[in-house]
């Protein structure tokens, strides 16, 4: 999918766990899935009126739901990449997680005021993964124009929670898409991590969903 919606869908959708009581390792991630749907209506339910006079208060209240649920920290060293995380400081990692977090969340705070969906579709069918902790819920959103768009997340069992480390919207790998954009940023930095860093933004690769230009 090419069009500029991929981008408001692959940003509204990181944010489906945000439920609000922390779930319990006997719950399935798809129950997960299920309650954070629920939870993620609430919220944009609740933040029309917000986001038209105070955008900043949104996206505060957006970063306190999501941090429970999104494993930002992992999927920032995932981002980076082995070779540039091993090669960075810590206090580079550090910084990168947290730009990589803030950025992605104001992103996801303006998408999510712009899509205009009617319901979601849970498929509850078992989906094969490479890895014991880890587990894959798939759903298709369907927009007010009744086009569906398939959606597969991957979560990891951390600390006896179920977090989000990866999205698929229609085929596109988000977390492969910024890896490619940080190691692209690298090479044409001289490897420059604190100036990768401070010009990170999430619009770069999802302008380049939009063109369908992504390697």
């Amino acid at each position: 999918m090419k069009s500029f919606r991929i981008i408001y869908i692959s940003l509204l959708f990181l944010g489906l766990m945000t439920s609000q009581a922390q779930a319990e390792v006997s719950n399935s991630s798809q129950q997960v899935v299920k309650q954070g749907i629920a939870d993620l209506t609430e919220v944009f339910e609740s933040s029309k009126s917000i986001y038209a006079t105070d955008p900043q208060q949104l996206y505060n209240k957006l970063d306190t739901a999501l941090q429970p649920y999104v494993d930002f920290r992992y999927i920032s060293a995932r981002v980076m990449g082995g070779r540039y995380f091993r090669a960075a400081t810590p206090a580079q990692r550090t910084e990168f997680a947290t730009t990589f977090q803030t950025t992605l969340v104001k992103t996801f705070g303006q998408g999510l005021m712009n899509f205009d969906y009617r319901e979601f579709d849970l498929q509850l069918e078992e989906r094969e993964t490479r890895f014991e902790d880890q587990d894959n819920v798939a759903l298709d959103v369907v927009a007010k124009d009744g086009k569906r768009y398939p959606l597969t997340f991957t979560l990891r069992l951390s600390g006896g929670e179920w977090k989000i480390i990866n999205l698929i919207v229609n085929g596109v790998n988000l977390g492969l898409t910024f890896n490619s954009q940080f190691d692209r940023a690298m090479r044409e930095n001289n490897r420059d991590f604190d100036l990768v860093i401070a010009n990170w933004s999430p619009d770069q690769t999802l302008g380049e969903l939009q063109k369908g230009e992504v390697e």
